[in-house]
């Protein structure tokens, strides 16, 4: 009897053993199955993560790009801007010159019968009038002088044909060729730009 009941006991016992066992290895691949669940989340977190990151460079990429885009807008126009008001003030300036010009064409006349009238006075004694003259001569040019006028230097010198207009040709040896031996009207110019040619008489 006493073995019978031994041998229950340790039967009893293995599969205490054994059933111990059995559940330790049950909770082992439970464990396991947690971890690698766990493990499976965090990479795809991270890969969402990633994606995002990725996603938001080349959003900000695409805005670099467009920011440089309008940057290089902005500057063209800003050039072009620049450019038409000095296109705009040299027209103004070209324009305003050339107003004066034609006023001063208009003058012309009575400054070419005023020196005509002090020539024609050159031998006579001094008198009232022909000092009114010289005055008023005087005031003339002071007036163009501050205008910019200035009278075109032409006798003696070479010719020039932007700044002369031969209307004669002689042959004369003494003098040089193409030099202006008499000048008929005189010219002038203003801030660099002609109003009127001399007209001349040219030695060949």
């Amino acid at each position: 009897m006493k073995k019978e009941k031994n041998s229950k006991d340790e039967e009893e016992i293995v599969d205490k053993i054994n059933n111990n066992s059995s559940s330790a290895e049950c909770n082992c691949n439970s464990e396991t199955d947690s971890d690698s669940s766990c493990n499976c989340s965090n990479v795809q977190e991270e890969d969402s993560v990633c994606a995002e990151i990725e996603a938001l460079k080349a959003e900000l990429e695409e805005k670099t790009l467009q920011c440089e885009e309008y940057k290089n807008v902005v500057q063209r126009t800003a050039a072009e801007f620049d450019n038409y008001k000095k296109r705009t003030v040299k027209e103004k300036d070209a324009l305003s010159l050339d107003v004066a010009i034609d006023t001063v064409n208009a003058i012309l006349p009575v400054v070419d019968n005023l020196e005509r009238a002090l020539k024609a006075a050159e031998d006579t004694e001094s008198n009232p009038l022909k000092d009114g003259v010289e005055m008023v001569m005087r005031q003339l040019n002071d007036c163009m002088k501050k205008l910019g006028v200035e009278p075109i230097e032409a006798l003696n010198n070479t010719f020039d044909p932007e700044l002369h207009n031969a209307v004669m040709h002689v042959t004369d040896g003494e003098k040089g060729e193409n030099t202006v031996i008499e000048e008929f009207q005189k010219g002038y110019v203003m801030k660099g730009k002609v109003v009127r040619h001399s007209m001349v008489k040219v030695a060949n």
